[in-house]
């Protein structure tokens, strides 16, 4: 055999290889007893369905715009002092459309409920709901909402120097 030839197969190759059913996340084995594997298998074919229907790029916000409906409520004629009160007065002035005057670009926003705490700091509770106009640009110090690994997060941006190589960081409020 000819041991001076350089090998002509084999080896590493740029994207070769079986392709990851994790979205690109890294994974790792591992041994479990032998009658555990079905359940442990039906347990993650049960996430990954669960992930991707309810993951941020599986929900298409785009078509949202064309399903804004109208909605007026009166608004009443007169003021409301923060200092000492004054009799109330019932005389309506006019309605006001919510969607014009709270939505500015009807098809890139949509509301999302709160579920846990981590942002009472800010004045967000469990179960309150928000409006998120997508396409903005967030800011430091913000609240945003952000699609992480595929899932929605509220949190407050905090960007970091450039040159740390920390662009964005998302902190909750409580900490």
């Amino acid at each position: 055999m000819d041991t001076d030839k350089p090998k002509q197969h084999g080896g590493k190759r740029s994207g070769a290889g079986r392709k990851s059913v994790f979205g690109g996340d890294k994974t790792v084995a591992v041994r479990v007893p032998e009658p555990l594997k079905p359940i442990l298998q039906q347990w993650l074919d049960d996430y990954r369905s669960w992930r991707t229907a309810n993951s941020a790029q599986a929900f298409d916000f785009r078509t949202l715009g064309a399903q804004l409906s109208e909605l007026s409520l009166p608004l009443f004629a007169g003021s409301v002092p923060a200092g000492s009160p004054v009799p109330a007065d019932d005389l309506k002035e006019t309605d006001i459309d919510l969607n014009t005057h709270l939505v500015s670009r009807p098809g890139d926003t949509f509301m999302v409920k709160v579920k846990g705490d981590s942002m009472q700091g800010a004045g967000i509770h469990d179960g309150d709901l928000l409006l998120v106009e997508r396409g903005r640009e967030p800011r430091s110090g913000k609240v945003v909402v952000a699609a992480l690994n595929g899932e929605l997060t509220v949190k407050r941006l905090e960007r970091g120097p450039p040159a740390c190589g920390c662009c964005r960081k998302t902190r909750p409020t409580n900490r």
